[in-house]
């Protein structure tokens, strides 16, 4: 063996030596990496690969009043099948299909069974109002009575099927996690939650997993409602505020009883509005979180727009039948000077009604004109005002939710775009 081969052997042996103990280094120090704890990160539960379509058994295992005038009632519900359940954003909602007039248990029997089947539905969408687990929905639904100074009309057909009818075991129809009104998870500046009534079901689920995920963000909770006899998770929420220096609870009685007491039961008497916000909330960015009634959200969320809030920053969902509409909106976009006029004609009735952009989509067009139409979200996801398109076009601001049969329209967020021949 030659001088120049043996030294070649040695280098070699040297290399392989050094690559060896390189690996040997890098393989322990992944190990340390891997055996370390890392610090949790707070991450948005995303909709579940596991979310079904279509609609799905649930048996209720639990009901539980919220207020103290029995007239908001959590119901708790896990899967028939015992499958885990899809996490949800939280904020987004569940909508169930009722057979009004069946009762929900009457499943237990194969003749009743066929006799739910065949049932008329009526559906309904509720707020998800707890953060998301793998095993159990809670939704927390209030009695609707007769709209004020209307006595003639009924009460709310659905929430009081609920109240009334749906008991431990019962089964119900429910369609997955769904809706655009949720917590953004990824912003790390303050969080104001505004909730009017029944509005402080989404705000319960969002509260709950920032509580839960987001231990450094400043939270603040607006809450607005009647007296005690309305005030709903009462004790949970003063809780909650005691037990986290960073969350700030402020609660409106606009109409006291005489045994409520302020800075007890409540903070302030009247309304949530601009100055309370002004008053309270430090100065810098915020994300605001708003639900409530019709009234509440007119005026609420028009004057945060007109304080500045940023549309980015600005989040909310109405109950009742209305579209949030605003007069005078800040927006980039030109004003509608159209003032074409499109028929709109009732295949069924024969009647032709006119269009003339008044109202926000088809939904509430045809309820102004004394047309009943089945709905439920008015958001475009639950599907229940779809309706057979005849003829004409319809467009949509932003892709429904909801999937939609060809030759057909969703009223609740549709807007003619032509004539149209509509099958009702």
């Amino acid at each position: 063996m030659t001088a120049l081969q043996l030294l070649t052997l040695i280098s070699a042996a040297l290399l392989l030596q050094i690559i060896a103990s390189t690996g040997v280094t890098l393989w322990r120090r992944n190990r340390r990496i891997a055996k370390t704890p890392q610090p949790a990160q707070a991450e948005m539960p995303a909709t579940s690969p596991g979310a079904w379509s279509g609609w799905r058994d649930f048996r209720v295992t639990r009901r539980a009043f919220e207020d103290a005038g029995q007239t908001q009632c959590s119901f708790y519900l896990e899967p028939l099948d015992g499958e885990a359940l899809p996490s949800f954003k939280p904020g987004q909602y569940l909508t169930f299909a009722l057979q009004i007039g069946v009762d929900a248990g009457s499943t237990k029997d194969a003749a009743m069974g066929n006799a739910l089947r065949s049932a008329p539905s009526l559906v309904r969408c509720y707020s998800l109002s707890d953060q998301p687990n793998s095993s159990t929905y809670r939704v927390t639904i209030k009695r609707a009575s007769a709209p004020t100074g209307q006595t003639n009309l009924p009460p709310g057909a659905a929430s009081s099927y609920f109240h009334d009818h749906v008991q431990v075991g019962d089964i119900l129809k429910v369609k997955a996690p769904s809706g655009r009104f949720f917590i953004d998870a990824e912003a790390t500046t303050p969080a104001v939650f505004i909730a009017g009534g029944i509005g402080i079901t989404p705000m319960m689920s969002m509260l709950s997993w920032c509580l839960a995920n987001q231990a450094t963000r400043e939270l603040h909770l607006y809450y607005g409602v009647r007296n005690s006899t309305d005030h709903a998770f009462k004790q949970v929420l003063q809780e909650l505020a005691r037990a986290h220096p960073l969350f700030k609870l402020h609660v409106a009685y606009s109409s006291p009883e005489p045994s409520d007491v302020q800075g007890v039961d409540y903070d302030q008497t009247g309304y949530i509005d601009l100055v309370l916000l002004r008053n309270s909330l430090a100065h810098g960015q915020h994300q605001f979180y708003v639900c409530g009634p019709p009234p509440m959200m007119q005026t609420l969320v028009a004057a945060l727009r007109a304080w500045g809030v940023n549309e980015n920053a600005l989040h909310f969902e109405a109950f009742g039948p209305a579209s949030v509409q605003f007069k005078g909106a800040a927006t980039n976009e030109p004003a509608d000077t159209t003032s074409t006029s499109l028929d709109i004609r009732l295949n069924r009735t024969g009647r032709t009604l006119v269009w003339n952009a008044q109202d926000a989509n088809l939904l509430d067009f045809m309820e102004r004109q004394g047309v009943s139409v089945e709905s439920g979200c008015r958001t475009g996801s639950c599907g229940s005002c779809e309706t057979k398109l005849i003829s004409g076009t319809v467009s949509y601001a932003d892709k429904p939710d909801a999937d939609i049969n060809q030759g057909h329209c969703l009223l609740c967020v549709g807007k003619p775009q032509s004539a149209l021949v509509l099958d009702l």
